[in-house]
């Protein structure tokens, strides 16, 4: 374990942003100036494993330092937000691995959801709608009341994400081949974005890691649903159906009726594609007919950092 220093010494902040396809971390000195940033892998547990989240996590954190030339001991507050940390068990992990790492400070660990809230309303109401390796909405009113809706896994949830996304996009391909689909640029292409000349190989990927299959041919389907194809239109358009309904479920339960909406749209699958992000917004409209669209103002990663300082400032207070 790394030897302690003088508390008035541990004067920096980390924030991480970490989902299924990248971790985002910032540096901040104790006002909160972001000083530096770099991004990782994969960071949620729950899709990467925990090894291969440590490393992303230790990979980002230790490209800041360095920009710095300090060390983990001068850090004296982390605030990460990661995917799958809602898990109790999940978050009592991560938070031990901070605690071993970085012994002179206070860590916080938080779901990718309500470090998206923080970045977009900061204390205030809102929902937020995750487009990325999975997706999910969350949201809380004036009250503190919060509700969710989506984010359960690929398996079972993440209905328009990268993931589905990228999972219907082949299928398609399946389909089209058997002449059970219409036909699609798409034919073809899967295969060379992933380096595969055979079905079986393209499945021998997705039987091995199918995270590193699925979202990662979103940014191809974006691509030729903005050439006009048609089975990419679908396949966004349905995915806009079914983010939407995720946000008006959380609406639904938070009693917003009939009244604005403020949502702000985050996730690496959001602002990717002209095609895509109006058809959410559309179908947003649709089915939440008062919805206001609201701008983040600061990264996920920067939300996070801010917190870090703002928790460390109140614990000071207290003592």
């Amino acid at each position: 374990m790394p030897e302690k220093i003088a508390p008035a010494d541990a004067n920096y902040f980390l924030g991480f942003d970490g989902g299924g396809t990248k971790t985002e971390c910032v540096l901040a000195d104790s006002n909160g100036r972001i000083i530096a940033s770099s991004k990782g892998g994969p960071s949620n547990p729950v899709r990467a494993g925990y090894a291969r989240a440590w490393f992303s996590l230790s990979e980002a954190a230790d490209a800041v330092l360095k920009h710095e030339k300090i060390t983990s001991r001068h850090i004296r507050g982390i605030c990460a937000g990661l995917g799958g940390a809602g898990r109790a068990g999940v978050a009592r992990r991560v938070k031990t691995f901070f605690e071993r790492g970085y012994p002179n400070s206070q860590v916080h660990v938080t779901t990718d959801l309500e470090l998206a809230l923080e970045a977009a309303f900061g204390v205030s109401e809102g929902i937020i709608l995750l487009i990325g390796t999975g997706s999910a909405a969350f949201g809380r009113d004036a009250n503190g009341k919060t509700a969710r809706a989506g984010g359960r896994g690929p398996w079972v949830s993440d209905e328009g994400s990268a993931f589905d996304i990228g999972r219907r996009a082949v299928q398609a391909v399946a389909l089209a081949e058997e002449r059970r689909g219409p036909a699609t640029s798409l034919s073809g292409r899967i295969f060379e974005i992933h380096q595969a000349r055979t079905w079986d190989q393209l499945g021998e990927q997705i039987s091995k890691n199918a995270d590193s299959v699925f979202p990662k041919t979103f940014p191809l389907v974006a691509g030729l649903a903005a050439e006009g194809d048609a089975v990419s239109r679908e396949i966004l358009a349905s995915a806009a159906v079914s983010l939407a309904g995720l946000a008006a479920c959380v609406a639904a339960e938070l009693g917003w009726r009939d009244r604005d909406v403020p949502i702000a749209k985050v996730g690496g699958a959001s602002s990717r594609s002209r095609f895509f992000d109006s058809a959410i917004d559309a179908e947003l409209k649709k089915q939440i007919p008062r919805v206001t669209n609201v701008t983040l103002e600061t990264s996920p990663a920067e939300a996070a950092v801010r917190m870090a300082v703002r928790q460390a400032s109140a614990e000071g207070h207290a003592a």
